[in-house]
């Protein structure tokens, strides 16, 4: 690896692994080439490993305050993606449809609207709705 420290490299791996599965971060790590390799590792320790790795916030409440963050901002992909993630780290289905109450009070509906989108289509992947 490169600049990072390999001890929060691999506790950001963990971390990330946890979260969004292990199969997807092996994906995206295995796809990683000379121009996106160096992002992957850098956010794994930096992201995963200083932010996720960091025990004062729960991994359920990191979740909740990303999907709130991530849905303030509208980066749906990465909202689909922390959505299941947030289900892997034992966000309910009512805690869901909460996030997304707050996202329309601070962020609009319109936006509240893509959430419960993407939930609805995440929710039924897991036979959850």
């Amino acid at each position: 690896m490169g600049h990072f420290d390999d001890d929060l490299f691999e506790k950001g791996l963990d971390r990330r692994k946890a979260t969004l599965g292990a199969e997807y971060v092996q994906n995206s790590l295995d796809g990683a080439d000379d121009l996106t390799r160096p992002f992957q590792e850098a956010m794994t320790a930096w992201a995963w490993g200083f932010g996720w790795g960091d025990d004062a916030i729960d991994a359920k409440t990191r979740s909740m305050m990303n999907l709130a963050m991530l849905g303030a901002l509208g980066k749906m992909h990465e909202w689909e993606l922390h959505c299941r993630g947030a289900l892997n780290n034992g966000v309910t289905v009512e805690e869901i449809r909460a996030i997304c109450h707050v996202v329309a009070i601070y962020c609009g509906v319109p936006q509240a609207h893509e959430c419960f989108r993407v939930a609805r289509k995440v929710l039924e992947e897991r036979g959850l709705i």
